[in-house]
């Protein structure tokens, strides 16, 4: 069969509205931005947060815990995956549906090519099988912002699937100590998102915006390798720093362009596994760690209680810090895939397969793409290790904070300070004022130019350590002044002049005319602790 027409919506391309667009696989729970509907998502009864610490609790070293993710990535296109509305954040309601999104009878979905090849590119750079050959399905479902009544997916036969994605831990005591770990990747496939269900609780209503319906989403499957909350906010960190290197995927987690279930049981070793419950839309990797290691001591507890697991779908709630009923899925949903009759199967090529004379802008070249792979994380993290001599886990730092390896790369560049130096500073005082108020580098009231400035003193010998971090904290203040400005005018130097430092050691010892005498007899009597 034919390949399906492409539609090119690659970034920097615009496009007039067109009749087509989309629905949403069932990810019911509170929207992306939207508040919750307590009458529908909620449980009536008041939660308790669990506290977990970090060592071990009751009964925990009886069980074990098995976490799957699936993760659901916005692409980076201008216009959706099957219609050519435009894709903005924060657009007026309902300004961007096309006929297709809103489902009006007769429209037909055209495949966005740009989608197709973000695809690719992701399951590429995560060590996927491509399949040259996928389809898609339509899974059924009812929900107001789902006007078709069902979304489009790949089900039965994805565009990706059996990758790997290797990420990093810290261990050890002091946490210092870097764990390489790999999760295996079920499938990657491409898929329609739902519009926004926005629930007005003061009128008792829900209003309905179908921007969001029809854009293309990536879903990643992963496999049931994880333990915990940590492991999990680390394998969705480094697929999102893979997404930004590869600009499939903004991957704003703020902005709803990265959301995460998770599933999550525990049983004992050795047993089958336990009836899991899952935990949806979960937008911030902090709160998705926090989800899954209250939900693992949930079901210990009630376990060890002698209570029952249900299998249900619940939410996190950041405010109480603990997760709540949703809805149950002890009886399984009848979802009704079919083959998606107004899409042909979707061909993909490489450069043994390709046909002779074919219109390169109606096929998807695989090798070609692979050609076009960026630098990834892990490769940028090898290369600050051996050009900087870094430790591991300071490189693994760097690259998660946003930001914050732009940042150190400049100051690199302006500073005659060796890398481990600057790198000292920038991780440990930059980033701890950065933690301590809450800011990104970017809000930083000090620059690159300043730290380099202020390191280039230290190297020459200028300031002392010490004087170095007063320095710091008054460029930090933000006063405008530079580093230099501030030593001078607080008279910070170091003296390397031995006259200057005679000079200075006589005048104080002219002023302390007592302190001396008592210190040339030898110490008797009554000798003072300082100077007066």
């Amino acid at each position: 069969m034919a390949a399906p027409m492409l539609r090119w919506g690659c970034p920097g391309t615009r496009w007039a509205l067109a009749g087509i667009g989309g629905g949403f696989r069932h990810r019911r729970g509170a929207s992306i931005g939207s508040t919750p509907n307590p009458t529908r998502e909620q449980s009536t009864v008041a939660q308790k947060p669990l506290h977990t610490a970090q060592k071990l609790r009751k009964g925990e070293h009886k069980w074990a815990a098995v976490v799957g993710l699936e993760i659901h990535a916005q692409i980076s296109s201008n216009s959706k995956l099957f219609s050519g509305s435009q894709v903005c954040f924060a657009a007026p309601p309902n300004s961007l549906v096309s006929f297709f999104d809103a489902s009006l009878p007769g429209t037909l979905p055209v495949l966005n090519r740009r989608c197709v090849e973000a695809a690719v590119m992701t399951g590429l750079a995560l060590n996927c099988h491509i399949n040259k050959k996928s389809s898609f399905d339509r899974k059924h479902y009812f929900y107001a912002d789902l006007p078709a009544g069902y979304q489009i997916t790949q089900q039965r036969l994805p565009i990706a699937a059996n990758g790997s994605l290797a990420y990093s831990v810290c261990v050890g005591k002091k946490r210092g100590q870097l764990v390489s770990k790999r999760v295996r990747i079920k499938q990657i496939q491409l898929e329609q998102d739902s519009g926004k269900s926005l629930h007005d609780d003061l009128r008792a209503q829900t209003l309905i915006d179908l921007n969001r319906a029809g854009v293309g989403l990536l879903e990643v499957v992963l496999e049931p390798d994880l333990s915990c909350g940590e492991e999990a906010a680390a394998v969705v960190r480094e697929l999102q720093l893979i997404l930004q290197a590869l600009g499939t995927s903004q991957a704003n987690m703020a902005e709803g362009q990265l959301r995460v279930d998770a599933n999550i049981s525990v049983h004992h070793p050795g047993e089958p596994l336990g009836i899991r419950t899952e935990v949806k839309n979960l937008n911030s990797i902090r709160f998705l760690a926090k989800a899954i290691d209250y939900e693992i001591q949930r079901q210990i507890n009630e376990l060890e209680t002698g209570g029952k697991i249900l299998n249900e779908t619940r939410s996190f709630d950041s405010k109480l810090g603990c997760t709540v009923p949703m809805r149950d899925k002890e009886g399984k949903q009848d979802y009704r895939f079919m083959p998606e009759p107004n899409l042909p199967p979707l061909v993909l090529y490489d450069s043994t397969t390709l046909p002779a004379g074919v219109d390169s802008q109606q096929v998807i070249n695989i090798d070609q793409i692979r050609d076009m792979l960026p630098e990834l994380p892990s490769v940028t993290r090898e290369q600050l290790v051996q050009q900087y001599g870094l430790l591991p886990e300071h490189s693994v730092t760097l690259l998660n904070e946003v930001g914050l390896l732009e940042f150190f790369q400049n100051v690199i560049k302006e500073t005659r300070a060796e890398p481990k130096k600057v790198a000292s500073w920038v991780l440990n005082t930059f980033l701890g004022y950065l933690k301590q108020q809450n800011l990104t580098v970017s809000e930083s009231p000090v620059t690159p130019s300043a730290l380099a400035e202020l390191l280039d003193l230290l190297e020459r010998k200028a300031i002392s350590s010490s004087v170095a971090k007063q320095v710091f904290q008054e460029l930090w203040r933000g006063q405008g002044k530079t580093a230099a400005q501030i030593v001078s005018e607080q008279k910070l130097e170091l003296l390397q002049d031995p006259a200057a430092l005679e000079q200075l050691c006589l005048a104080t010892m002219e002023e302390h005319p007592q302190v001396v005498t008592v210190v040339g007899e030898g110490g008797r009597g009554s000798r003072p602790d300082t100077f007066p």
